[in-house]
């Protein structure tokens, strides 16, 4: 079943910067405190280290379905069309808000002034708008705009509760395809199986696992067969690009344009797709932003053609993602809302024991990861996540004997590959609830999985472990369900009453307590200098 929503009217480090350059499988580069910029002394074979250049695929790629029959120009079904109302006087739209919708993403995606959107609720709060509330917004595009037909629930995107028990090594070995026998290497861990490759991909870019194996048979078919062709076998996306060559290095591009998208949307920076032949469509303002993300990610890889027939739900991508694993708004069920009504931050701690000087070295940027702002010249990422660097006595990566601790209690569910993940609620799963991730914890003195962690009690070492980084650091970041939550957005990231304000680019930014403000720099100056107080 698909959600088909009507044309609603009225009348009808000290320098840690996480990077330039995408990375495989962590945070990417990251400057040194004290010295230049060189990254020679440590080299992720996985980060990209130059721009990816676009290069359509020699042969358009296949729109194939398991035993879904591929449209043809005789019989096919009738392509989606672009809707749009060109009246200067059209009725306004009647929106009821969408889980995670704030007012200022609204006016962007609907093209008017926040002002001009009315309520019966009050909007004049900084808080996200409860789910269902009903808006009147005028309605000003005179555009075609994409379908106004939801395919794909936030919450099949995301790494959300609907993932919690999905067995992917059984699914995959069930499905017996090219990708059950797969293995891939990674420079990190050498080589992997396939399905562990999509649990890693999955767990740690907080991405639903169903997702990224409906991607790959749908674009390949190696989930319940063979590569459908030579490309499809080193480019299973079918994004033929020598810099993403590979199973995972793939699947981390399609999961960062998906990411570009589902982010953008939530922040009201994506209201367009730009096909590869240049050519652009407005995306219909009441979408939400699963099917924001897949609709872009397709837009990436295809021709407007062939894109509105992937879209179709009745025999595109949504209808292979419902054979393989079922109704995916069924699936969604029992996540929604990801945001529920008047949702909060836990009260948390700076990480870093009392009267131990840190520096805020970068502001808000890109919770896991890093996407290219040079790609298609955009730069929509979730800012999510913050740095902060202790003195190192060399610069660089030296080690340090300085402690990250628990900013609040809660259950470590993950402590692998320099990440911790500690679940808030302790029920276990960090696809439910607030988790917090600690990032570059070195292995030395790392609490273990499966740890209950009270405030303020130890997790290890600011290092340069997991990703790309070259100075010692730690990267903190907020997930909620699964999502990750921006840091300077409708539900604040507040420490000890420091609140997290973003700059006007990535890394920008700083942290204001009453009169007091700490600015966030690269290079660790006197003026990102925080200490923490011994009460706090």
């Amino acid at each position: 079943m698909h959600r088909v929503f009507a044309f609603l009217t009225i009348f009808s480090l000290t320098l840690s910067a996480c990077g330039s350059s995408p990375s495989i499988w962590g945070i990417a580069q990251t400057p040194t405190p004290g010295l230049s910029n060189s990254t020679s002394h440590l080299v992720d074979p996985f980060a990209v280290q130059d721009d990816p250049v676009f290069f359509p695929t020699s042969t358009p790629p296949a729109v194939i379905e398991a035993n879904i029959p591929t449209p043809t120009p005789d019989g096919a079904p009738p392509l989606i069309q672009p809707t749009y109302t060109p009246s200067l006087d059209a009725p306004p739209f009647l929106y009821y808000a969408q889980s995670g919708d704030m007012l200022s993403a609204i006016a962007k995606r609907f093209g008017v002034e926040e002002s001009e959107i009315t309520s019966d609720a009050d909007l004049t709060k900084t808080t996200l708008i409860d789910p269902g509330t009903l808006l009147v917004i005028p309605n000003k595009i005179n555009e075609p705009t994409s379908p106004n037909i939801q395919i794909m629930p936030d919450a099949e995107i995301v790494f959300s509760v609907t993932a919690a028990d999905f067995d992917i090594e059984k699914f995959v070995k069930e499905q017996g395809g090219y990708l059950a026998s797969f293995r891939d290497y990674l420079g990190s861990t050498g080589w992997i199986a396939g399905h562990e490759a999509i649990k890693r991909l999955a767990v740690e870019n907080s991405i639903n696992p169903r997702m990224i194996l409906g991607l790959l048979e749908y674009e390949s078919r190696w989930v319940s067969g063979q590569p459908i062709d030579l490309l499809h076998t080193d480019f299973p996306m079918g994004f033929n690009d020598y810099h993403y060559k590979g199973m995972s290095v793939q699947m981390v591009w399609a999961i960062n344009n998906m990411s570009i998208a589902y982010y953008g949307w939530r922040a009201g920076t994506i209201t367009h797709l730009e096909f590869p032949d240049g050519s652009k469509l407005r995306l219909d303002p009441r979408l939400n932003a699963g099917t924001v993300a897949i609709q872009y990610l397709f837009s990436r890889l295809h021709n407007q053609a062939q894109w509105a027939q992937i879209i179709n739900p009745d025999s595109g991508f949504p209808a292979l993602y419902t054979k393989m694993f079922g109704d995916p708004w069924s699936l969604a069920d029992g996540a929604n809302p990801l945001f529920p009504p008047a949702l909060t931050q836990p009260p948390l701690t700076l990480p870093f024991e009392p009267n131990v000087q840190w520096n805020l070295t970068g502001g808000p940027h890109n919770g896991w990861g890093q996407i290219n702002p040079n790609i298609y010249g955009q730069s929509h990422t979730v800012n999510s996540a913050i740095d902060f660097a202790p003195p190192t006595k060399n610069g660089g990566c030296d080690a340090t004997d300085t402690w990250v601790v628990a900013a609040a209690p809660g259950l470590v569910v993950r402590s692998e590959n320099g990440a911790v993940m500690v679940d808030l609620d302790g029920d276990g799963y960090e696809q439910t609830g607030w988790n917090l991730l600690y990032m570059h914890i070195a292995k030395k003195d790392r609490v273990s999985a499966g740890t209950w962690l009270e405030l303020n009690d130890r997790i290890g070492h600011a290092s340069c472990e997991g990703g790309v980084s070259t100075g010692t650091h730690l990267h903190f970041a907020r997930k909620y369900n699964g999502e990750w939550v921006t840091a300077d957005g409708p539900i604040p990231f507040i420490m000890d009453g420091w609140r997290v304000v973003a700059g006007e680019a990535a890394y920008k930014g700083k942290l204001v307590r009453g009169d007091e403000v700490v600015i966030a720099d690269l290079l660790g100056q006197s003026w990102s200098s925080i200490i923490r107080d011994k009460d706090e």
